[in-house]
């Protein structure tokens, strides 16, 4: 399934060195992660895990993007996070995987057994506490998440989901002028923020007609205007929501 060769990249070359679970890691801790991680790369669409089946390894995200999601009794699914280059895949201490995880683009993955990742964390205090900030980060998303959800407009919603890609990509936050590769279609973004793609189209025309954003094609958006792109989220400067 792999169609990148990583098995000679080292941890100190990796590009989510420094965001990742291993980045508080000194050199000795890196010949510790060096020996037990194994790279997988995964196609767009893919079932990288399922709910409910023995959680056998834990991951960083390298690349790509994954999406978690729940099934619902009558079938329906629901999308309820994201997973993004540096995000952690997994929980330690858990036996099962509590979401169905799928490939939302070809991700790779850099991937650790979990038991011997369970004795490193009890061993290693810098990867015991980054991952604790990385849980802490991912609370603090969902509960964003919920108000989202709960009170934004679609507009605000859209929004919202275009200012995090872009916090989350690698680009200057200091242009205003940003790219970013759309690794979602339309029909999954909808998914994601709980709209119908016909709201979804709506509102990305009408943020273009506004000069906020423009396409390039089907897989690139631009962001023209990022401070209006912000201001179109409804939150205002310290975070909060405008009321």
């Amino acid at each position: 399934m792999s169609k990148i060769d990583l098995s000679a990249m080292r941890c100190g070359e990796c590009p989510i060195r420094h965001r990742a679970v291993c980045s508080r890691c000194d050199a000795d801790e890196l010949v510790l992660l060096e020996a037990m991680k194994s790279y997988q790369t995964y196609d767009a669409g893919d079932v990288i895990l399922w709910r409910g089946e023995p959680l056998k390894f834990v991951a960083s995200v390298v690349s790509g993007v994954a999406n978690l999601s729940k099934t619902l009794e009558d079938g329906r699914t629901q999308m309820v996070g994201l997973l993004l280059p540096s995000d952690f895949l997994g929980r330690p201490g858990r036996t099962t995987v509590e979401f169905d995880v799928t490939a939302t683009t070809n991700v790779t993955l850099c991937r650790f057994e979990r038991a011997p990742f369970e004795k490193l964390i009890n061993e290693t205090p810098n990867v015991a506490q980054r991952l604790m900030e990385l849980t802490l980060d991912e609370l603090d998303a969902a509960r964003d998440w919920m108000i989202l959800l709960g009170r934004k407009t679609a507009r605000e919603k859209i929004a919202t989901f275009l200012d995090l890609l872009v916090q989350r990509s690698e680009v200057s936050l200091e242009k205003n002028h940003i790219s970013l590769e759309m690794a979602m279609t339309r029909d999954q973004i909808a998914n994601f923020l709980g709209l119908t793609l016909e709201t979804v189209s709506r509102q990305l025309n009408a943020m273009k007609k506004d000069g906020i954003i423009s396409f390039n094609g089907r897989k690139q958006l631009n962001i023209v205007d990022l401070i209006a792109l912000r201001q179109a989220t409804g939150d205002d400067s310290d975070g909060g929501m405008i009321v």
